[in-house]
C-alpha cells in the first residue's frame, strides 16, 4: 500500500483519508471485539477528518489573510457535528468512554501514519489538530450526556405513567372485590350467583395487574 507524504498536515490527511479511515475503524473494532461493531464509526470519522482538513486549511490562510471570522464558524461547525454524532453514538450503543476513544483513534491514527512515512507536522498544526479534537470531545460527551438524560427522563416520565395507571386500576379492582364481598357477607346473596362471580372476576384480574407489572419490572 503506498501513503502520501504532502507539506502541510491537511494536505497529508487528505490524501490518505481512506488509510486513515481504515486505521480508527481497525481501534474500534479492536475494542468492541467479540461484539459487534457498532456502524456509528462509518459516518463520524469521515465526516470530522474531512472538517479537520478545513480547519487547517482555514488556519493556513488566516496566516496570511483574515481568517478569523471563517476559523469561528469553521470550530462551530465541528462542535455542532460532534453534538449530533454523540447522541447518535449513545443510541448506537457506545459508552461514554467510547466516545472519547472514538475521537483519540484519529489524533493517534495521524501521528502513527506521519512516523511511519516520515511526514513532518509543525507544532501550529498539531496545535490545531489538538483544538478541533478537544472541542468535537467536548461537545460530543456533552451531547451524549443530554441525550442520555433525556432517556432517563422519558422512561421516568412512562415509568410513573404507568404506575399512576397500575394504581387506579389496583384501586378499581380492589374496591369491586371489597363491594363484592361486602354483599356476600350479608347472606343476602351467594357465591355461587353473580355476585360472587364479580369477586372472582376482581380477584382474577388483581393476579393480572400484578403478573404484568411484575413482567415490565424485570424488562425495565
Amino acid at each position: 500500500m503506498q501513503w502520501y507524504v504532502a507539506h502541510m498536515l491537511h494536505e497529508f490527511i487528505s490524501a490518505n483519508r481512506e488509510e486513515l479511515i481504515r486505521r480508527c475503524k481497525q481501534k474500534v473494532a479492536e475494542r468492541f471485539k467479540p461484539a459487534r461493531v457498532p456502524p456509528a464509526i462509518d459516518h463520524g470519522v469521515p465526516f470530522f477528518l474531512q472538517q479537520l482538513v478545513e480547519m487547517l486549511r482555514t488556519e493556513q490562510l488566516s496566516a496570511v489573510g483574515s481568517g478569523s471570522v471563517k476559523s469561528i464558524l469553521s470550530s462551530s461547525e465541528i462542535a455542532r457535528a460532534a453534538a449530533i454524532h454523540g447522541a447518535d453514538l449513545l443510541h448506537q450503543g457506545f459508552t461514554i468512554d467510547q466516545v472519547v476513544h472514538e475521537y483519540g483513534d484519529v489524533c493517534q491514527s495521524v501521528t502513527e501514519l506521519a512516523v511511519e512515512v516520515d511526514a513532518h507536522i509543525s507544532t501550529d498544526e498539531f496545535r490545531t489538530l489538538n483544538r478541533c479534537l478537544d472541542d468535537a470531545i467536548a461537545d460530543a460527551v456533552r451531547s451524549w450526556g443530554l441525550s442520555r438524560q433525556i432517556v432517563i427522563n422519558d422512561r421516568a416520565i412512562s415509568l410513573q405513567a404507568r404506575l399512576d395507571a397500575f394504581e387506579n386500576e389496583h384501586r378499581r379492582l380492589i374496591d369491586m372485590a371489597l363491594r363484592a364481598f361486602a354483599a356476600i357477607r350479608t347472606g343476602n346473596v351467594g357465591l355461587t350467583g353473580s355476585t360472587g362471580a364479580l369477586l372472582h372476576h376482581a380477584i382474577t384480574e388483581l393476579q393480572r395487574l400484578a403478573q404484568l407489572a411484575l413482567s415490565e419490572l424485570r424488562a425495565e
